[in-house]
């Protein structure tokens, strides 16, 4: 059986969790009423209101009486939750589950890029036919999050309930993947797997992105309109400056962050799938030390737990950003936010969502923390055809959650059927 790497990079989660010790209790005022560091309480910006006004709330509770026995009581405390992550970690790394999911037949394939076919066709009794989806997720994650497990797989899901169902699986660059620009993907790769999509259902495919997928398939319908006859964006972020003054200084320091790893991206022609793992626990730096101490508190033959294990598998096995594509991610969503600046271009043409004219269903998490709601909003209001749907679920909870099912599947699916047909 392969041990489990997760979650990785587990230094540097270790040294994050670690590193509460030190932010709380530089946080407590002396009895002069300073601090070591003013502004470190977890979960607080240096100097923000809230973190003043827990200082002052300290300063007037009785503990402020001793705070030598505060620190050792926040410090107790702290390594109680350290022994909890800990053995939510152990846990999780000894578990039994793993996937074990046969691949369905592929039809096409380019490098290391295929399409799976998951079925579903049907005709009424009248020779019409139902719609025909090609799913496309982000670059840097595999796809399996579509196929997460037997009973919990929104492809196998889709496929039961009549919809012609293709997942287009990018795979990990290979030699000629790492030269690749955004241009490449989706002027080449991507309208090459749409248009095998759409000869195998013998008309139109709706293509359905997930988070940077959909940015990837709104720039490729807007090219090939006819082979595309509906879009599906699934918490696609399209304004990086989005969701308050904190998320856009993430979105910058991403990009400031491009000069000093400039080495790596023309020594190895990606970024490394470590390094991406860092920039996603950036958005929330204490959540892995959270959910995994809530996972050792579960039943390991449960249900749940086997859901836990099965989605913490497939966010430990991320896929290598080719270098190029990571420049124009950082530098210009993040950084210059060129899609809602109008200066987002493919194969030199700007990508223009209100160009695009067919129908559109806008999928956008209320509780997603990697893209805003306010972000993907403002690709909403960009499409001239669009349904929303507001999804009471988190950016991944929402496709492959326990209750995705209820909160997106059923209504995409219906949203789908009703299609004029050849979609």
């Amino acid at each position: 059986m392969t041990q489990r790497r997760g979650p990785r990079p587990l230094s540097a989660h270790l040294s994050l969790a670690l590193s509460r010790a030190w932010l709380a209790t530089a946080s407590i005022p002396s009895s002069s009423g300073s601090t070591p560091w003013s502004g470190s309480w977890p979960g607080f910006a240096p100097n923000s209101p809230r973190a003043r006004a827990e200082h002052e709330r300290i300063l007037r509770s009785p503990a402020a009486a001793d705070l030598e026995r505060l620190r050792a009581a926040v410090l107790r405390q702290l390594q109680r939750e350290d022994a909890a992550m800990l053995r939510g970690i152990v846990a999780y790394r000894d578990h039994p589950w793993r996937r074990v999911l046969p691949d369905p037949p592929r039809i096409w394939s380019e490098g290391p890029a295929r399409i799976l076919d998951y079925g579903g066709d049907h005709g009424d009794d009248h020779g019409c036919t139902g719609p025909a989806a090609l799913f496309v997720p982000s670059l840097v994650n595999r796809a399996t999050v579509l196929d997460l497990m037997p009973e919990h797989s929104m492809l196998r899901w889709m496929a039961g309930q009549g919809v012609r169902t293709f997942l287009l699986d990018w795979g990990a660059p290979g030699a000629a993947e790492r030269g690749f620009s955004l241009t490449d993907y989706i002027a080449g790769r991507l309208e090459r797997a749409i248009a095998a999509a759409a000869e195998a259902s013998g008309g139109p495919v709706t293509l359905v992105g997930y988070c940077m997928g959909g940015l990837l398939t709104l720039a490729a319908a807007l090219r090939r309109p006819d082979r595309v006859g509906a879009l599906v964006l699934l918490a696609t972020p399209w304004d990086f400056h989005a969701g308050g003054p904190e998320a856009e200084a993430r979105a910058r320091s991403a990009a400031a962050l491009l000069p000093s790893i400039e080495l790596l991206l023309a020594a190895t022609g990606t970024l490394p799938v470590d390094l991406l793992q860092l920039l996603f626990a950036g958005i929330d730096p204490f959540g892995i030390a959270r959910k995994f101490r809530a996972f050792g508190k579960l039943d390991p033959s449960s249900a749940r737990a086997a859901h836990f294990v099965a989605l913490e598998d497939w966010l430990n096995d991320g896929i290598p950003l080719a270098a190029q594509v990571a420049r124009e991610c950082m530098a210009g969503w993040y950084g210059a936010n060129t899609p809602m600046r109008g200066r987002w271009q493919v194969a030199g043409a700007a990508v223009e969502p209100a160009a695009w004219r067919g129908p559109a269903f806008l999928a956008i998490p209320r509780g997603d923390r990697i893209v805003p709601p306010e972000s993907a909003r403002a690709l909403a209001v960009r499409l001239q055809n669009a349904t929303v749907l507001d999804v009471p679920a988190g950016h991944i909870g929402m496709a492959a959650g326990l209750k995705a099912e209820a909160v997106l599947w059923r209504p995409l699916r219906d949203w789908l059927r009703a299609l004029p047909y050849p979609n």
